[in-house]
């Protein structure tokens, strides 16, 4: 992994559509020279109306095999952000960021990290999401190789709990995928700010596309997908609009950061006085 793309879209609730600009993204990024391209949440769907449905269905059906061919077809590692995976019971689902390697034949499924932290919030006057009305919560931490490169995978809301990503590093992560739909009002204040604190803290690269724009309804999402080096210095940052930026991750550079200011090795444990 060297050439990471992060891609920017405005999804609904029409699939067809959404994939698409998905195919077309990936398409453009590959032919740049990204090996790893990463799509936000709910790339393929987009709730709107509370009460749609999603498409939902296990990491074997023919949505997700369609994202694999489109990797096979482009020859990188493909994060889905997340998917709608068939989950314990027949009202919800699992949020699910899947890693696919179209670098192997068949471009299997080689990881997969059901979402922990559900966006259950109500903003007087702005704003109200329940995922858990249709969404099972995970409860597994999940790194994988990418291109060699040991990866962890979070989505969204995650990024309020540090404590998530802490536990990635300890388990060997050198980039953290943190895909999303950040919320316009909250994305803000607190998105690039958020980020910015976990690249810091654990000297990773975050790489992090988001959904941008008025997906309709009552439902706008704040967007500036970025990668941000182990510094916490955004590399790139894309536009207000659907699209892809792109940058060079330097792994020596990471070495370098986590040497010279090694907190990582000054953790200590802590003691709760009651």
């Amino acid at each position: 992994m060297r050439n990471v793309a992060v891609v920017q879209l405005m999804s609904t609730e029409d699939v067809d559509l959404n994939m698409v600009m998905i195919e077309r993204f990936v398409q453009e990024a590959a032919e740049a020279g990204a090996d790893f391209i990463t799509i936000p949440e709910n790339a393929l769907f987009l709730r709107i109306n509370p009460t749609s449905r999603a498409p939902v269905q296990p990491l074997t059906g023919p949505l997700m095999g369609r994202l694999r061919a489109l990797a096979e077809r482009t020859g990188v590692t493909l994060l889905v952000g997340s998917f709608p995976e068939e989950g314990p019971d027949p009202e919800h689902c699992h949020n699910t960021s899947v890693l696919i390697d179209g670098t192997q034949p068949d471009a299997p499924v080689v990881a997969s990290y059901r979402k922990i932290h559900l966006f259950d919030i109500e903003i007087t006057g702005k704003e109200c999401h329940r995922e858990s009305d249709t969404i099972a919560a995970g409860d597994a931490l999940v790194v994988a190789p990418v291109g060699g490169i040991p990866t962890g995978l979070s989505i969204c809301y995650d990024l309020r709990f540090p404590a998530l990503y802490q536990g990635l590093v300890e388990l060997g992560a050198r980039v953290i995928t943190v895909p999303a739909a950040f919320t316009e009002y909250t994305g803000k204040e607190h998105w690039l700010t958020l980020l910015r604190a976990r690249a810091i803290e654990t000297q990773t690269y975050i790489v992090a596309p988001n959904q941008y724009g008025h997906h309709g309804g009552k439902r706008k999402s704040y967007g500036k997908s970025t990668i941000i080096d182990p510094w916490g210095i955004p590399l790139c940052v894309a536009p207000d609009r659907p699209g892809w930026v792109m940058a060079r991750l330097d792994f020596d550079y990471q070495d370098e950061v986590r040497s010279s200011l090694p907190c990582l090795q000054h953790k200590r444990p802590l003691k709760v006085r009651g």
